[in-house]
């Protein structure tokens, strides 16, 4: 068992991150803010006046966050090859990735759907789909954090944490002899 955490905690391949220092979760951020944002996008274009500039920009950073899931997939799929087979830490790792691939087509379906240019609000059924989809990145993100933060996958081992807690010979105590008595 320690052996299969100490290889999870390693990278496959440089292209995935240095130790320590995975690109996957660093590259997340831009699907996960796309989305969210081209969602409060749709949701703004039923309140205001001439909302085509919200949809349109709703549309485009949907089409933004597909591409950027599917980078960011790539990485994943490295981080994933580093997990051993028949883990619980393995499953939930293909469960991630299944839902994330899911909720990346729904988002490539809703561009489709949305079509060109539109000067009015998103439609109701594009909105829907956003919705699910956002639910289901939420369930991801989940599973992403319990591998990390659960499972300690591609996360530093015990001993290399710690070294980042050692006392400085140049650091200092902010509170006064007084206020520590």
């Amino acid at each position: 068992m320690e052996r299969a955490m100490e290889q999870a905690k390693r990278p496959v391949t440089g292209l995935a991150g240095r130790y320590g220092h995975p690109l996957h979760p660093a590259l997340v951020a831009v699907p996960i803010g796309t989305w969210i944002a081209s969602f409060v996008f749709d949701i703004a274009s039923h309140l205001i006046p001439n909302p085509g500039f919200l949809t349109q920009g709703s549309r485009w950073l949907i089409a933004l966050g597909v591409l950027s899931a599917l980078a960011a997939a790539m990485f994943g799929f490295l981080d994933l090859f580093a997990i051993p087979t028949g883990t619980k830490a393995f499953r939930t790792g293909l469960v991630h990735m299944s839902i994330n691939l899911g909720v990346t087509v729904l988002y490539a379906v809703g561009f489709i759907i949305r079509g060109g240019a539109a000067a009015g609000p998103v439609g109701w059924i594009p909105l829907a789909l956003s919705a699910v989809a956002l639910a289901g990145l939420g369930v991801a993100g989940y599973l992403g954090g319990k591998l990390a933060y659960h499972y300690g996958v591609r996360v530093a081992d015990e001993a290399t944490q710690a070294a980042g807690y050692t006392r400085t010979t140049t650091s200092k105590s902010t509170t006064s002899k007084e206020e520590r008595v």
